[in-house]
This record gives C-alpha cells, sequence and structure tokens, in this order.
C-alpha cells in the first residue's frame, strides 16, 4: 500500500524556505553518462510495464489488480533485498507470531489492539509484515500511530494499520471537503491517512481485513492520538496541537477497492468513498534506477540530491525523479504518470467533522464506538458467515509466510 505518493500536485515542489527551483536549460546530449542514464531510464519502464509510444511511454490495456502487483514487483524485490537481514535472522522467531490456519475458531475471535512502540519486539513484527504486502509500504511521515491487532484466543496476528501525515496536496479529499488552500494550511492537521491497512492470513481469507480497518474508528485509537499529540508543541512548527483528529483518509492499493466499499459499523464510523488519485507517482522509478538519479542532481549539485531530511515530507523522492528526469531531456510530469487511479476513501471521527474542517466549529462531536464493539460487529457481519461458506482458510499454514519473503514471490498468499 505503497499511498504516500497519491495525490501529489504535479507542479514543482520545493523544499521549506527555499525559491522554486527549475530543471537544468542546457543538456549536452553527446554526454555518454547522460545517454547511460536514458538508456537506464528507457529500461526500467519496459520493465515495470511501460510501453514506448511515439508520445513517450503509456500504459496499454486494462490494468487489474494482477497487473498492478507485476508493476510494483520490481520494487518489492528492492524492498525485499533491503530487509534480507531481519528475513533471514529473526524471521523464523517472527513467523511464531502468526496462526495456520487449525489455530483460528472463528467463534471466539477476539481481537486485542496494540499500540507499537518504536524499539520493540511489536515494532520488529510491525515492519516484518508489512514486507508481506505485494505493493510495497512506505514508512510514514510526521506524525505516526501503528497498530497490531491479535487475537488473544492465541496470541496469534490478526493484521496490521498505520495512521500517518496526510499529503498536502489531495484533490479528491480537499473537493469532498470544500477547502481552499487558506483552509487547508489552517487544519489539515485534522486530519491523518491511513497508509498501511490490513489482515495477515488465515485471517485475511475470513475477510479480516474490515476488521482491521474498522478499528481505525475505535475510542482506544482517538485516546491514543490524543495522548501522543494533543496539547503537543509539534517539531517543525513549533507551534502546540489544539487540533482533534477528526478525519482520516486512505486509498487503495489496487485499483477498485473490496476492503473500505461498504464498511459501515451501526452507530459508529463508516468509509466513504470521495473520488479517486491521478494516477502520479514514482514507484515504477524506485531501486537502482531512483539511485542513479539522485546521483545525477548529486554530481550537477543540486540542493536536492541531499533534501531528504526530517519535515521535508513525502514528495522529496518525487522532486528528485522529476528534475533528474528533466535534466537528461526527459519529460518528469509525463513519466510521472503511471496511470493507476486508486480510490479515496474517508472515515469522519466526529459527527460535526465538515464544521470543523471548514474553521464553522472547534469543539469536536465524535462518532468512535470502543474497539470491543467494532470487532463484535465485524465477526458477525463478515468473519463468521464467511468461515461457514468457505473452509479454506483451515489449510493455510503460517511458514508458506517466511518462504515467500525468502523466494520473493509477487502475488498474494491467500
Amino acid at each position: 500500500m505503497f499511498k504516500c505518493e497519491e495525490g501529489i500536485n504535479t507542479e514543482y515542489l520545493t523544499l521549506p524556505n527555499m525559491k522554486r527551483i527549475s530543471p537544468d536549460t542546457r543538456i549536452d546530449r553527446t554526454d555518454p553518462s547522460l545517454k547511460k542514464l536514458r538508456k537506464a531510464v528507457h529500461a526500467q519502464l519496459l520493465k515495470v510495464g511501460f510501453e514506448k509510444t511515439s508520445e513517450g511511454y503509456s500504459i496499454d490495456g486494462n490494468v487489474s489488480k494482477q497487473r498492478i502487483r507485476k508493476m510494483h514487483l520490481m520494487q518489492r524485490k528492492h524492498v525485499l533485498k533491503q530487509n534480507r537481514l531481519l528475513i533471514d535472522e529473526a524471521g523464523s522467531e517472527l513467523i511464531r507470531h502468526f496462526a495456520s490456519g487449525n489455530q483460528v475458531d472463528p467463534n471466539r475471535i477476539d481481537p486485542e489492539l496494540i499500540e507499537v512502540r518504536a524499539n520493540s519486539l511489536e515494532s520488529e513484527l510491525f515492519r516484518f509484515t508489512c514486507l508481506l504486502w505485494s505493493v510495497p509500504v512506505s514508512r510514514g511521515f510526521g506524525r505516526r500511530l501503528r497498530f497490531l491487532v491479535r487475537d488473544r484466543q492465541n496470541g496469534c496476528l490478526i493484521g496490521i494499520f498505520a495512521l500517518g501525515d496526510p499529503v498536502f496536496n489531495l484533490s479528491a479529499r480537499d473537493q469532498w471537503i470544500g477547502w481552499n488552500h487558506k483552509d487547508r494550511l489552517e487544519r489539515l492537521s485534522h486530519v491523518m491517512d491511513a497508509y498501511i491497512v490490513g489482515a495477515v492470513p488465515p485471517y485475511a481469507q475470513l475477510i479480516g481485513g474490515k476488521l482491521i480497518a474498522g478499528l481505525i474508528g475505535s475510542d482506544e485509537v482517538s485516546a491514543i492520538y490524543d495522548r501522543k499529540y494533543f496539547g503537543k508543541i509539534s517539531i517543525i512548527g513549533n507551534k502546540r496541537n489544539k487540533k482533534h483528529l477528526v478525519l482520516v483518509t486512505t486509498s487503495s492499493a489496487l485499483g477498485r477497492s473490496s476492503l473500505y466499499n461498504r464498511l459501515r459499523i451501526p452507530k459508529g464510523p463508516q468509509f466513504i468513498r470521495i473520488g479517486t488519485t491521478r494516477g502520479f507517482g514514482h514507484f515504477h522509478f524506485s531501486g537502482d534506477i531512483f539511485q542513479l538519479l539522485r546521483e545525477r542532481l548529486e554530481k550537477n549539485g543540486h540542493p536536492y540530491a541531499r533534501g531528504n531530511r526530517f519535515g521535508m515530507g513525502p514528495n522529496w523522492k518525487l522532486r528528485v525523479v522529476r528534475v533528474a528526469l528533466e535534466s537528461i531531456g526527459l519529460d518528469g510530469n509525463m513519466l510521472l504518470k503511471h496511470g493507476i487511479n486508486r480510490e479515496v476513501y474517508a472515515m469522519p471521527l466526529a459527527q460535526n467533522y465538515r464544521d470543523i474542517l471548514l474553521g464553522r466549529r472547534k469543539r469536536s462531536l465524535g462518532c468512535t464506538l470502543p474497539a470491543g464493539n467494532i470487532s463484535e460487529f465485524c465477526k458477525q457481519r463478515w468473519m463468521i458467515p464467511r468461515s461457514i461458506r468457505d473452509g479454506r482458510y483451515k489449510e493455510f499454514e503460517r511458514n508458506r509466510l517466511l518462504e515467500s519473503l525468502r523466494q520473493e514471490e509477487p502475488g498474494p498468499l491467500w
């Protein structure tokens, strides 16, 4: 669920307190290094799944879920390579926190919400679990809340979710709320983005993803947010945060979403489809090709080459890719258009969320529910009925997860 790249403004993005910087205007097309890099970019795009046309590069045909997974395969292999030490040295121990199908009695599922703290076993388990997603997961930035959901009946992991700072420009969100630029500047801190949400097998086969998503709207999550951020002074702006969390946004990883669609908790939170992203981002320039592009800027003394510092937000890689591409005579905006339009959803956490986001009210009226209530509803509504209709979850063996990471299998495991 590589979400932080979605909704990014296609205009030039600048570092804080820095004037807008355009790419090099004079390009020496006889430079051997330039020719080599252009060939590398061409090869990368073809490997990912783009086709060369008279107008540039494009993705032809239906962009199915399987095709999206395939397009992310190179990025996923790069992520697994970066985490090889974790997989090889800790994988055998961490896999014990996952269940096999014969350890799960759907009627006895009893979710426990656990906040992930830095430098803990839970943090290592969260990182390991993120590697299972066929669409690689970002690490989030700025404010960040991470959670494990365990099943008390066996102590095993049901799934994970995490909230982070939202991207500044997300047209579907801003149009739905009714924000202008000033509104967004003043009240974006009322919003967080769920950048990873999902269940792991065998709970995923029991539609456990809806349980995990529903828990975002729990009393416990809002309380943890208030404890961690409300009233605290921000590091970047040096201002006291006096804004409660009233809205969570998220986007689908594989085009159309079956996870968030029709997810409503009676008398509690619900997911609302508010639009789609524009299919713009940088995942297809990950790994070695990104390093080559960054080195190009570093060689030219461009400030973006070393701009990945705390407070720079999620757009640093996008800036690097765009400016580096244009420095070798390629259209950065066109090549960053990957064409995967993801559905955007919003989960209000307050009854009067729109009044707060538009500055008409300051006091929020929560519409969250206790985690236990949400869990029981999701279990009765989706998980138990699925277990009756389809018993294949019982066949799942947890060791398959570790084997898939070691073998870098691209597809879903459930």
